[in-house]
């Protein structure tokens, strides 16, 4: 069974899976993504950085939560990252969701581009709509900008 806990996002476990992260969206869309993330950000009040292990203990995924601007019940999915076929995807989002809940949030948003269909699909399976782009995300072709409400199923 997958497990997810916190951790910092400097621990070389999340930084081995942010690298792997970075590549894969690399070679996806062209931009790792990266400059759109600093461990700072998931350090701080209602944030988290999580982890999900195999049985074993190794690292599977990750995924960070922090406050959305200037919403105090929105918080934002950033640098999410399942190794392909392990299955933790669904797991990791499942746990940001209830830390999201836990942490005061009542909606949580997320970016990502387009081109990147795979993410896309699975969010969408998972519940998340189109939400109004926020940032430099606005009138950005490139990039598409979901959320959904946590409140009404209760996690």
């Amino acid at each position: 069974m997958t497990s997810v806990a916190p951790i910092d996002p400097d621990h070389p476990d999340a930084r081995a899976l942010i690298a792997a992260l970075d590549a894969a969206l690399a070679a996806i869309t062209g931009d790792s993504g990266a400059s759109s993330f600093a461990p700072d950000d998931v350090r701080g009040p209602r944030a988290v950085f999580l982890l999900a292990r195999a049985p074993d203990g190794t690292p599977l995924g990750c995924g960070a939560l922090r406050p959305f601007a200037d919403h105090a019940h929105v918080g934002e999915i950033k640098r999410m990252y399942a190794c392909p076929g392990s299955g933790a995807g669904a797991v990791l989002l499942a746990a940001l969701e209830a830390q999201a809940l836990a942490l005061g949030y009542r909606e949580v948003c997320l970016s990502t581009r387009r081109i990147n269909a795979r993410a896309v699909g699975f969010y969408r399976r998972h519940g998340y709509a189109d939400a109004p782009a926020w940032g430099k995300y606005v009138d950005n072709p490139l990039s598409v900008c979901l959320g959904r409400s946590l409140v009404s199923r209760g996690a």
